[in-house]
């Protein structure tokens, strides 16, 4: 069973400060999953997860440093102190506003398009560069986080990287790294062949490499009985990777993770109020204030994510449905794949309860809107007792302050 990780009161005095919608994220839990993966030489954490600039600057101090997939990204980690040699850069093309920052800072670029070579060495000549190579194959929780095989526009297509290597030795760039990424929730039965694929393109950039990443992907267990991820065996089974290349090559290497979700969803509540209940014939619905302006999973992937209500934990359920405030059907956050309704077991719920929607801490804040004309939410960050807002709430004059009035 989902367990809240932070006592009801502590939510219910935090919703009194700073309303609803609001998410929460639990400290303690993002220090045990970096110490989880304590394995690697370096965790860089996947800043798409949860950019959020608080955020960043405390996972710096715990050690990590950071990936980076756009110029606001970059932009993000060195407004929270990360350095140049802590960050890096990737993606499948450049545009011109990175271009304009690889330009004037020079940051390790992780490239994923053959023609990123000559235009990144036409900036910085003579680097070093790490190479992200599809492997042929790819897996996920859905197709739309698939990372891998002929039908994902990421990475170096594997049959290519000798003719890839070539051009890189031909515009002076040295291949210092080798990446691989085959999607969000991989099974160990695709991560052995994805460890396999690896080892094979390392040993083809036998003369340069000195880094390996084992990307990132990292499932957590959304469902309440669904098992954890094995770590363990994961990290054991890379040091294992490792360790073989480095008897292969008779040299050490860094091997490097990347993980986002595996360090920030189990970390995160939305708080919601109920606002509302009716029944439109057979089903019961409970209406909140938050909406996939704030959480668009459900909406985009059909994601599950558990839901219970604050001080009701042990009272009877029924089949219910819970929906947001927005002008769109599919502002549902009990729904599966194609958008079909899914009812929940719940208990009963009133105006003015609060309602907990977890494991939000990746891909929640991070993917928010201001669709509807609503305003982003406020976060907030727990250690122990004490609370931080690491963003405040979103205000009116904010929402339109971007754009120009023509009267």
């Amino acid at each position: 069973m989902k367990l809240r990780s932070l006592d009801d009161q502590l939510l219910r005095d935090l919703v009194r400060e700073h309303d609803t919608p609001l998410y929460v994220y639990h400290a303690d839990i993002i220090r045990q999953r970096i110490q989880d993966l304590r394995g690697f030489d370096v965790i860089r954490y996947a800043q798409k997860a949860n950019p959020n600039l608080g955020l960043l600057h405390w996972l710096r101090g715990l050690g990590l440093k950071v990936d980076t997939v756009s110029a606001g990204e970059v932009y993000r980690a060195l407004k929270a102190g990360f350095t140049k040699d802590e960050i890096v850069f990737t993606a499948d093309l450049f545009d011109h506003s990175i271009l304009d920052i690889l330009g004037r800072h020079n940051l390790h670029v992780n490239l994923g398009s053959p023609d990123m070579i000559e235009q990144y060495a036409s900036i910085r000549p003579r680097q070093n560069v790490t190479l992200r190579i599809n492997p042929g194959f790819g897996h996920g929780h859905d197709q739309r986080v698939n990372t891998g095989g002929p039908e994902s526009k990421h990475g170096i297509w594997h049959e290519q990287l000798p003719r890839v290597l070539e051009r890189a030795a031909k515009t002076g760039l040295s291949v210092s790294g080798i990446h691989m990424h085959i999607g969000s929730g991989s099974d160990f039965k695709h991560l052995s062949r994805v460890r396999q694929a690896l080892s094979t393109a390392a040993l083809m950039a036998a003369d340069t490499v000195t880094t390996i990443s084992a990307g990132g992907g990292l499932p957590i267990p959304y469902y309440p009985d669904e098992p954890a991820f094995d770590v363990i065996r994961f990290v054991q089974d890379w040091q294992e990777t490792k360790s073989e290349l480095e008897n292969t090559l008779n040299r050490p290497l860094s091997m490097e993770v990347e993980p986002g979700r595996y360090l920030l969803a189990e970390a995160g509540l939305l708080l919601t109020e109920v606002r509302g209940t009716k029944t439109s014939g057979s089903i019961d619905y409970i209406l909140v204030d938050a909406g996939f302006d704030n959480l668009v999973r459900p909406a985009m992937y059909g994601a599950y994510h558990h839901i219970s209500i604050i001080g009701k934990d042990d009272q009877p359920t029924a089949p219910r449905v819970v929906a947001g405030p927005l002008c769109e059907t599919a502002d549902m956050f009990t729904q599966e794949w194609g958008g079909f309704v899914k009812p929940r077991p719940l208990p009963e719920a009133q105006v003015g309860d609060l309602l907990c929607i977890h494991d939000v801490g990746a891909y929640g804040a991070s993917m928010a809107s201001n669709y509807n004309a609503r305003l982003m939410a406020a976060e907030v960050l727990v250690e122990g007792r004490s609370a931080r807002l690491v963003r405040r709430r979103q205000t009116f004059d904010e929402l339109i302050a971007q754009e120009i009035d023509l009267l």
